[in-house]
């Protein structure tokens, strides 16, 4: 596998993801905000955003699969939240809980999650984006 991932003793150990990722692959894959579309452009899970995170974690996975590789090889998430709130997080983690099930994998790469006034379309509620690392 092209990526470890870690929690360093010295930092906080966050459950739901790990503080660092080393690799060792040599093909780097750069996936663009994947926003709560299905393959068609139609929005799915408008309003909700446990639907919505589930839907961009899966058009991840769908562009991970393109370019042959898998959750696994993901590095690095950055997470865009519309009004985001700290009450909204049990909802975020339903939606990667639901994604993580149907992928059979548990994506736990680091992750920088940003609060942001709006998105593409008002019914978009998150977008995420990832890098990824294949051997």
């Amino acid at each position: 596998m092209a990526i470890t991932l870690l929690n360093p003793s010295g930092l906080p150990e966050v459950p739901v993801y790990r503080q660092v990722s080393i690799t060792s692959g040599s093909k780097l894959v750069f996936i663009a905000g994947q926003v709560a579309c299905d393959a068609e452009g139609t929005t799915v899970g408008e309003g909700d955003l446990a639907a919505q995170v589930e839907q961009c974690y899966l058009n991840i996975g769908t562009a991970l699969a393109a370019a042959g590789g898998s959750f696994d090889d993901v590095a690095k998430l950055t997470v865009y939240v519309v009004d985001w709130t700290p009450d909204k997080m049990p909802l975020l983690l339903e939606g990667v809980t639901r994604a993580a099930d149907r992928l059979g994998t548990t994506p736990v790469p680091p992750a920088t999650l940003l609060g942001v006034a709006a998105l593409d379309i008002p019914e978009h509620l998150v977008e995420i984006e990832a890098t990824a690392v294949l051997g």
